[in-house]
């Protein structure tokens, strides 16, 4: 189990573990606009959602999985949050959810499968939860233009090597970015991955920026230290 500081993540049933990629996005995700419903696309242990759900009074806080273990540990953190009322995670794929669109979403948000290569493991779960085409950026992107509200924030965390890609193909949705934030493991090390957030609005610039995590192994920057003190324990 993982421990934050209002709730606590279980993640004994599924592949894919609490890091730092569902964190920061948790954290970062734009939420000035004061979002009254939320949906998360991929929840696996359902950890971006409780963070969502302490920062915001949402009310309704909705998200999908596909994988049935982790969907199961999804609800079961869901429920033994204090937030337990206003989060609900769907058991389906994201072709059956755009299949019947009931609600539009004022913040939609997702960590979503990375890697694109031919290489796959043995273990399927983890395969499922990392590899692009369990959930392509534009199937997930059509998706947000489905359901985003005319003032809605859609929001990602995906690695640096594909932001041309993603930015690209959500032009081709009218969705546009006003906030980027480019990810770096230390200060010495390559750009890792890239927060991005977008709108319907196509006249603003967006405000780029670039967070470093570390200085050294577990000595952590003061953004970082900003940017996640609400949740960490020991930070």
């Amino acid at each position: 189990m993982f421990q934050f500081k209002q709730f606590s993540v279980k993640q004994d049933k599924t592949a894919m573990k609490v890091g730092t990629d569902g964190v920061l996005l948790g954290a970062w995700a734009p939420v000035n606009h004061q979002p009254i419903s939320v949906l998360d696309i991929g929840a696996g242990t359902g950890l971006v959602g409780l963070m969502l759900a302490q920062r915001t009074a949402a009310g309704q806080i909705d998200a999908l999985e596909i994988d049935e273990d982790a969907y199961e540990q999804a609800v079961d953190n869901f429920e033994s949050s204090p937030w337990g009322d206003r989060l609900f995670c769907y058991h389906a794929g994201l072709d059956e959810f755009v299949d019947e669109p009931e609600d539009e979403y004022d913040l939609i948000v997702s960590n979503p499968p990375f890697y694109s290569e031919d290489f796959k493991s043995n273990d399927k779960q983890r395969d499922l939860a990392r590899f692009q085409d369990a959930m392509p950026f534009d199937e997930l992107i059509e998706a947000a233009d489905l359901f985003l509200s005319e003032k809605g924030v859609f929001a990602v965390i995906i690695p640096f090597s594909e932001e041309d890609k993603f930015l690209e193909i959500a032009e081709e949705y009218e969705l546009y970015p006003f906030k980027i934030t480019r990810v770096k493991g230390t200060a010495q090390t390559e750009i890792k991955r890239s927060l991005m957030a977008f709108s319907r609005n196509d006249t603003v610039t967006p405000e780029t920026t670039e967070l470093i995590i570390e200085h050294a192994r577990h000595d952590y920057t003061q953004d970082y230290i900003e940017l996640t003190s609400e949740f960490y324990l020991k930070m």
